[in-house]
């Protein structure tokens, strides 16, 4: 069971967020499902996943997710990740700044027949924004570990 629910999780990952297949997520989360992520409120519904994604993608239109490393137990999934995107759109509430970013986190996801009932997400938001807001100069400090401007932009 477990091999195949991190065979679903890979799945998930990239075709919901690397390929956008909005069929995807209705086939793999359950109507029902509950997210959550550090720093924003808890996930409660698939329209409520959705915007959640919307305003990800909004903010980093070109954002890939790389599946670093993917471990289950039963029902239980965990994938380490790392994403790179561009800030091209202003879908964290700050206006774009054309900034590359890279930051790792991990997704804890919880299967039931199939589909996903409950998943936690892990990275560090905050300080991705903060970097954001703080533009390309004042990240030419070293990086914190998981969050670090990729490259310069003009």
């Amino acid at each position: 069971m477990s091999q195949d629910n991190r065979e679903l999780a890979r799945q998930w990952m990239d075709e919901v967020w690397n390929q956008r297949m909005e069929p995807t997520i209705d086939a793999m989360l359950a109507p029902d499902v509950i997210g959550h992520s550090e720093g924003n409120p808890d996930i409660l519904d698939v329209p409520a996943f959705r915007a959640y994604r919307s305003a990800l993608l909004n903010a980093f239109p070109n954002l890939r997710i790389e599946v670093e490393d993917v471990i289950g137990s039963g029902d239980d999934v965990a994938v380490r990740w790392r994403v790179r995107g561009t800030h091209d759109g202003d879908g964290l509430g700050i206006a774009a700044t054309g900034q590359s970013v890279e930051f790792w986190g991990m997704t804890w996801m919880r299967f039931s027949d199939g589909r996903i009932v409950e998943g936690w997400d892990a990275w560090n938001q905050g300080g991705v924004v903060q970097r954001l807001q703080m533009g390309w100069a004042a990240s030419q400090a070293p990086a914190r570990p998981g969050v670090h401007a990729a490259s310069r932009t003009p």
